[in-house]
């Protein structure tokens, strides 16, 4: 019986271990996800709220211009992408070391059976809580550094006072950066900004029906796939009194009868991931606002046409 237990106990263990690392738990993941039209191979351009412009997309259902398997439609929508060691080779090799552990030959052969797998488990439990402190510590020091220090608001606190009107601090269409000779209006600033605000407010609530409603059905599937990932964990997150600080246009085109207007935002917010069974952050704060900086895109169906997040890419480091 307490061999059972000790046993359940360290596939418990190795399960943690191998659960996929959350590399960003808000809308998106912290990754590129979507597509962009003809132009998902093409950085957008740089601008004064990138000015480094966008990464490239990590998940994609437009195809590459060599038609890869890996962008082929249908391979990569709503698939989990491979988030770090354990996610891929590591992980095979951990189960190989465990099968063979179990059969009594250890990770390196000749080991001691199940106890020299159960010590191995303990030490790559160790080194996996070691990696979660390095990154929080990371991430800790990048939101200390993103934008000097920021008033905080708690969860159910008022929210603070709109500091832009109009378009919400967004500069107006540059006709020289604008992709085309599509015109981009303040009524058009007013939506992407709104569906900002929307996103992670069905985000939050986990509400697929209110994602359907303002995201692609790429998108959708991204945020579907990224929602269980964290369900996974027995996790969910929230992101509230979320604010645009700055955007401005990065370029807008017409295709095929579609319109796409890619903007540069940074935004602020209150980030927290809680465990579902306590209760308790786990991750980020309800207090402390957190910023960041992503390239939004949206395409509509001519004008009139109603605007949909098609894709989110996270800003690039600014050139030296």
């Amino acid at each position: 019986m307490r061999r059972t237990a000790t046993f359940l106990t360290a596939l418990a263990a190795l399960a943690f271990v191998l659960a996929p690392m959350m590399a960003d738990a808000r809308p998106g993941g912290g990754g590129s996800s979507g597509s962009r039209g003809s132009r998902t191979y093409s950085a957008p351009p740089s601008t004064t709220t990138a000015p480094g412009g966008g990464t490239q997309f990590n998940r994609t259902a437009t195809p590459s211009p060599a038609a890869s398997p890996a962008t082929r439609p249908g391979a990569v929508p709503g698939a989990a992408p491979q988030r770090g060691f354990f996610g891929s080779f590591g992980g095979a090799l951990l189960a190989g070391g465990l099968i063979g552990g179990l059969l009594g030959f250890g990770l390196f052969g000749g080991g001691a059976g199940f106890g020299a797998v159960l010590g191995m488990l303990l030490q790559i439990a160790l080194i996996g809580f070691a990696v979660m402190f390095v990154v929080r510590l990371v991430r800790a020091r990048r939101a200390a550094t993103a934008g000097g220090p920021a008033p905080s608001y708690a969860f159910q606190g008022q929210e603070p006072p709109k500091q832009f009107g109009g378009m919400g601090g967004m500069k107006a269409a540059d006709p020289v950066r604008a992709g085309g000779p599509l015109e981009i209006g303040p009524a058009d600033y007013q939506g992407f900004e709104q569906i900002l605000k929307d996103v992670n407010a069905a985000w939050s609530k986990r509400d697929l029906t209110a994602l359907r409603a303002v995201a692609t059905p790429e998108m959708v599937g991204y945020f579907a796939q990224d929602l269980r990932d964290l369900e996974a964990r027995n996790w969910r997150n929230e992101t509230r009194d979320v604010r645009l600080e700055q955007g401005d246009l990065a370029e807008a085109w017409n295709e095929d009868g579609e319109d796409y207007a890619t903007v540069a935002m940074r935004f602020s917010m209150l980030d927290a991931t809680f465990d579902n069974a306590t209760n308790k952050v786990v991750e980020g704060s309800t207090t402390e606002r957190t910023q960041a900086t992503e390239l939004w895109t949206f395409v509509r169906k001519g004008p009139g046409g109603q605007w949909m997040l098609s894709a989110v890419q996270q800003s690039a480091a600014q050139p030296a």
